[in-house]
């Protein structure tokens, strides 16, 4: 880490620098709003002394209150309780809002949605957000799909002026801009994984000329001095049971191209499930910024069912629904969020909605009656050790960490474990 930077956000607003003088920099960006994965985010870096970067996306957290309900300030007091509880120093986190544009708002008229951007933007400003990720690809009422360069950054630009304008008001910290959009909309991919197309060196170099151009035109080439990474596809995605795994050969000319791009990294999104190889590969050619969410919610899912079936065993509570059967039942009462997802007839969408990499199952864990049925669950195992041979039988991906000590066998420790095991290749993979 870089010394003279004393705080994460410094540090953060460094790696650019940091890449580009040799040093293997990287960070995991964790994409969730479930408390425990925020949790293990946070014991994680507390552990290893690291800085943790954690993000909001705009469908997740905006003015509105976003799917989670929270706004990016109630994002920001829900993340810093969770740091106080267990003793984070804040001055390692950062926090960071993602795909900030009209996204949420599309259906409407380009300048409605704007507007509405605009104050999105704000908010995450003035909540204390210094990492922001401009996306302003997608059209709106009555546009195409896909903007034109030129359109895409005058609109980020003025998203910009806005956040510059509510950091400079609030005397918050400048914020550092990421921007470009080579990746799905927020929510995830409609499409088949068999055309995925690595972004050329041209269109990498273009995002970034075209949003520097359109930065100075607005009297913000300052601000676009704090933009130290660009958003590109470097050939890595998941769907619901397919995995593209990153091809360092087939990305070289991209990783390239970023000699030509001084103070620039790359984010790549989409990462999860990717091994360990692939993550390390990814770090050295530069695409330093890794963002992951539905493996770490995934894993958290592995665990809970895991230990639901365990409870089965060890304290039935017949004629109670189990925890998958009401994850069930409440995916099917409002399938707004998997049904467009998961194609198939009536078998394979069930397998889907429990058990997909795309783990829509995420958006229903903030559901009353899903997060009672964690409790009771919780409540039936309290907090006794598990027997080994059950950890083993349901928990497999646990039982070495159980059996060599590193992990209590108890069901809270397990739901931690089972996220941080997925943080651990994370951070094998940035370490310098």
């Amino acid at each position: 880490m870089n010394a003279a930077a004393t705080t994460a956000s410094e540090r953060f607003a460094a790696i650019a620098r940091r890449f580009a003088a040799g040093e293997a920099a990287g960070i995991c960006s964790v994409c969730s709003a479930h408390p425990l994965v925020i949790e293990a985010a946070l014991r994680h870096g507390l552990a290893h002394g690291t800085d943790v970067l954690i993000e909001a996306t705009c469908n997740q957290v905006n003015q509105d209150g976003g799917y989670t309900g929270m706004t990016p300030a109630d994002f920001r007091r829900f993340v810093e309780g969770i740091a106080a509880d267990l003793g984070f120093p804040l001055d390692r986190l950062v926090l960071g809002g993602d795909h900030l544009g009209p996204n949420p708002w599309k259906t409407l008229p380009a300048d409605e949605a704007m507007r509405k951007a605009e104050i999105m933007i704000e908010a995450f400003t003035e909540a204390g957000f210094t990492k922001l990720h401009l996306d302003t690809s997608m059209g709106c009422a009555g546009e195409p799909a896909a903007l034109a360069d030129e359109v895409v950054a005058e609109r980020a630009a003025r998203l910009a002026a806005r956040a510059e304008g509510a950091a400079r008001g609030e005397g918050s910290p400048l914020p550092v801009y990421v921007v470009g959009t080579e990746v799905p909309v927020p929510g995830g991919a409609f499409e088949a994984l068999d055309h995925l197309q690595i972004t050329t060196p041209d269109a990498a170099r273009r995002t970034i000329e075209v949003h520097r151009e359109a930065f100075a035109k607005a009297g913000l080439s300052e601000a676009f001095g704090r933009a130290v990474g660009a958003v590109v596809q470097p050939g890595v995605e998941f769907g619901n049971a397919e995995l593209v795994v990153y091809e360092p050969d087939k990305a070289r000319a991209l990783s390239a191209s970023l000699r030509d791009l001084p103070g620039f990294v790359f984010e790549a999104h989409s990462t999860d499930y990717q091994p360990a190889a692939a993550l390390r590969a990814l770090v050295r050619d530069g695409f330093a910024i890794l963002k992951v969410g539905p493996w770490l919610t995934f894993a958290l899912r592995e665990a809970l069912y895991g230990l639901s079936a365990i409870a089965d065993i060890l304290v039935p509570a017949k004629g109670e629904e189990t925890l998958p059967e009401t994850m069930e039942r409440v995916m099917l009462a409002a399938p707004g969020n998997w049904l467009k997802y998961y194609p198939g007839d009536e078998s394979e969408q069930r397998l889907q909605r429990h058990y997909s990499f795309s783990d829509r199952i995420r958006y229903y864990w903030p559901e009353p009656e899903a997060k009672a049925a964690v409790e009771r669950l919780l409540e039936r195992l309290g907090d006794r050790a598990l027997p080994l041979p059950l950890v083993s039988q349901h928990l497999g991906q646990l039982y070495p960490l159980v059996e060599a000590g590193k992990v209590e066998p108890r069901p809270r420790a397990l739901l931690l474990a089972s996220v941080t095991r997925v943080l651990d290749i994370y951070a094998e993979a940035i370490r310098p």
